[in-house]
């Protein structure tokens, strides 16, 4: 007898359709075939003994089992729910005529039950796509499938649960989840806010400016000047995530298996602040089947790298290209994988070693040169890709202790919300832009035009820092943004002021001895 499953593999953040053939006929021993990796090859061993564990009998002939198309590698455990339900049809242990109706998909323990799998979501949008009725999976999986409409998810507890439905005598009504009400009931829920942060309003300023028009921005300042607490803040004055987003950022973080269990929809953007010891890969992604890294796993949310210098200099290195392109693609032998990576880097670091240069109170204690080849470990091409770069000091202790209340972070999302507002009707006819932080160079030239009062001040700024080229662009893109949350048509001399004020660390003093 010959039986054929559907399920779906997962390359980057897409699926793509699977078809597990199961042969059983006379000879000995059991093949598995298709490029299997090791995972996949091992559940011949779980399969077998759930298969028992339920009652029923695997075949003591042969046994094919081929993952179509061939020339694909597969990866991971979630093919063991298929190929169980193959062999058992293969071998006449359950008759049904619903099996080609539904994408199946799920790890089998020891005893039968169901574990959860990664990349659910990619799997279901293309089992709706290909025309499916339905989609089986572990019960865990279940809320996150359901995002997809106009398809029947039936989560499972055990392989037997499966086979009861597939063949009639267990009835399992399709999870429906209302994706538009969860959404939008926790998209604005934020544990930090910045109605906490006394003082620092200058700092509050440079991070109003950056959400609003999705800027790159590093913080220099001393220990505990307060550069952890204002990063972590940043989410909550960020516009909030439309649908499309939500989904996108879902499947990314899908196919890494960082939903957990029972997810459903990623509402809030994402805010990845990884150790200073991870690895290149780690970062930007990678693998035998490539996986999202930690760039990508914040699209649409925000990268901060804590204490920057302390990073190896060639994690910050394959950081430029993405903080350009907004993507990741990932080369491989067989295959090339393209991961979206459209996020805000938001950087920190103490100004030197001992984290006292240019302190108001405290001397710095470094040696001559040592603050020089400290500011150095980050290189001039990728401090060109950030925007601003703002001084941070100490809060006084009047400051602290003041009773008035500060801004809250709805307050100044109101504002970011219009200036992106304005950005988003602005770049309506050019694809792939929402944000002045993306406009191209050939853009900047026909949005950021200045008056000859400008030109001259933007002029002497370039001499007297020596800022390249992309710098100058920069300086114009951030200034449009001063320009949108001041409302105003045109860019005026103070907006150019302010912008060239965030690029503290071209300046003279910032050098080093």
């Amino acid at each position: 007898m010959l039986s054929k499953t559907y399920g779906c593999a997962v390359y980057g953040v897409n699926a793509f359709p699977i078809t597990i053939e199961v042969s059983v006929g006379q000879g000995q021993h059991f093949f598995l075939v298709g490029l299997p990796d090791s995972a996949v090859k091992e559940s011949q061993q779980r399969v077998e003994t759930a298969i028992k564990h339920i009652g029923f009998r695997m075949p003591r002939t042969k046994v094919v089992v081929n993952l179509a198309p061939a020339d694909i590698r597969k990866e991971g455990s979630a093919y063991d729910l298929p190929i169980a339900l193959g062999i058992l049809v293969a071998s006449e242990q359950l008759s049904t005529q619903i099996l080609d109706q539904y994408i199946i998909m799920g790890e089998l323990a020891l005893d039968g039950t169901l574990r959860p799998i990664k990349g659910v979501l990619p799997i279901a949008i293309e089992a709706r796509k290909n025309g499916y009725k339905g989609f089986i999976l572990p019960k865990e999986n279940a809320a996150e499938a359901a995002i997809v409409n106009n398809l029947d998810v039936i989560g499972v507890e055990n392989l037997n649960d499966a086979v009861e439905f597939l063949e009639g005598k267990f009835t399992i009504e399709p999870l429906v989840s209302d994706t538009r009400e969860i959404f939008f009931n926790t998209q604005n829920e934020y544990e930090a806010d910045f109605s906490n942060v006394q003082g620092q309003e200058n700092i509050k300023r440079a991070l109003e400016i950056a959400a609003a028009g999705g800027h790159n921005v590093i913080m220099i300042g001393p220990p505990g000047a307060g550069k952890t607490m204002l990063a972590k803040r940043l989410p909550s004055i960020l516009p909030p995530l439309t649908l499309p987003e939500a989904l996108e950022t879902t499947k990314i973080h899908s196919v890494a298996g960082k939903l957990g269990s029972l997810a459903a929809l990623v509402s809030r953007r994402p805010f990845r602040s990884p150790h200073h010891t991870i690895s290149d890969a780690a970062l930007v992604g990678g693998g035998g089947i490539p996986q999202p890294g930690e760039i990508s796993l914040s699209h649409n949310g925000v990268l901060f790298l804590d204490e920057l210098p302390e990073f190896k200099r060639t994690v910050l290195e394959v950081m430029r290209q993405p903080l350009e392109e907004r993507k990741v693609v990932i080369s491989r032998t067989r295959q090339t994988v393209e991961f979206p990576a459209n996020f805000m880097l938001i950087a920190s670091m103490n100004p030197c070693p001992c984290g006292y240069y240019n302190h108001p109170e405290k001397d710095c204690v470094c040696g001559p040169g040592v603050v020089h080849r400290y500011l150095s470990k980050i290189s001039g091409p990728l401090l060109d890709r950030i925007d601003l770069h703002v001084e941070v000091t100490p809060v006084s202790f009047d400051e602290m202790t003041a009773n008035r209340k500060s801004e809250s972070s709805a307050q100044i999302r109101e504002r970011v919300i219009r200036a992106r507002n304005i950005q988003t009707q602005r770049f309506e006819s050019y694809k792939g832009i929402h944000a002045n932080a993306m406009m191209p160079p050939e853009i900047v030239k026909q949005m950021c035009e200045i008056d000859t009062v400008g030109k001259n001040l933007l002029k002497r700024a370039m001499e007297r820092l020596n800022l390249s080229a992309r710098a100058y662009d920069r300086i114009l893109k951030v200034a449009r943004t001063i320009a949108d949350l001041a409302n105003s048509e045109d860019i005026l001399t103070e907006h150019i002021a302010e912008a060239i004020q965030y690029r503290s660390l071209d300046r003279e003093n910032w050098a080093g001895e």
